[in-house]
């Protein structure tokens, strides 16, 4: 496995596992394929209503909790200090844990603009020792600004979709001049047209590997933390199986060329639901 340091000085899995879209039952096969298969980052948040089956797959893997980093989410309806606080403890009893190695906002949901209290109150569960690392999540880099300007903790993280099809350049410079990494939510557009891209394809005979390896390699390689989702035992395991060989520059180059701007899921200054 492949660490970065995150900026207080915690090491992280480069790769992890998401379970966005998995029903809660759905949720306890697919953590303990992933952990069998080798993943020790799981990540899970409230608004997904899987965390319990989270931590049934997490206990029932009998893997000591110090080799697992587990990330939740305080979700959008749940915002402002005290509701944050509340969440938090929800979560973590759904989980079965006694810490989470890194909490996230969800959503800044700016016409709220309670995120900066959200923060405040994460901070506050990060002092007391309750979670490892705390961050934030679809922060564009006016709200990352206003947390940086107000806060005293610098998010470790801000997770966001990114895949070759929406690259997030921009928001990547801001967040490395920072010490902020980028962890890619939808790495693989959802499995949608960037897997069937023929410059991946090509990439990925070269390498005698999947499209999807190719695109998880490509990002690990940009220096962002990868979360692909599967509840397919022999995708979780084609998902993980990305460690062994290493695009060229030129690979890089012309996956980068690929940027469209095609986001997938909502523009965060303009997702307020709650």
């Amino acid at each position: 496995m492949k660490f970065v340091t995150l900026n207080n000085g915690l090491t992280m899995p480069q790769l992890g596992f998401g379970v966005w879209q998995v029903e809660e039952d759905a949720a306890v096969p697919a953590v303990k394929k992933a952990l069998e298969t080798g993943y020790r980052s799981i990540d899970t948040a409230a608004a997904y209503k899987n965390e319990s089956g989270v931590g049934q797959a997490i206990k029932d893997s009998g893997i000591p909790r110090d080799d697992l980093f587990i990330t939740t989410k305080v979700w959008n309806e749940d915002q402002g200090y005290d509701n944050t606080l509340k969440a938090f403890n929800a979560s973590l009893e759904k989980l079965g844990l006694d810490y989470v190695d890194m909490y996230l906002i969800h959503w800044p949901t700016p016409a709220y603009d309670d995120y900066v209290d959200t923060y405040k109150a994460m901070e506050k569960l990060y002092h007391d020792g309750k979670v490892k690392a705390i961050g934030v999540c679809n922060f564009d880099t006016d709200h990352l600004q206003r947390i940086i300007d107000e806060c005293e903790v610098k998010p470790v993280v801000n997770q966001v979709e990114c895949h070759p099809y929406f690259a997030q350049n921009e928001l990547k410079k801001f967040c490395a001049e920072h010490d902020i990494y980028i962890e890619a939510w939808s790495p693989l557009m959802q499995g949608k047209a960037v897997l069937d891209d023929d410059v991946v394809k090509e990439i990925a005979a070269n390498h005698d590997k999947t499209p999807a390896q190719v695109i998880i390699r490509w990002h690990m390689q940009n220096n962002s933390i990868v979360i692909p989702k599967s509840v397919t035992p022999s995708r979780i395991e084609e998902n993980f199986d990305v460690l062994d060989f290493e695009l060229t520059t030129e690979d890089m180059g012309k996956i980068n060329k690929l940027d469209r701007g095609e986001r997938q899921g909502p523009v965060p200054s303009e997702m307020n639901y709650r």
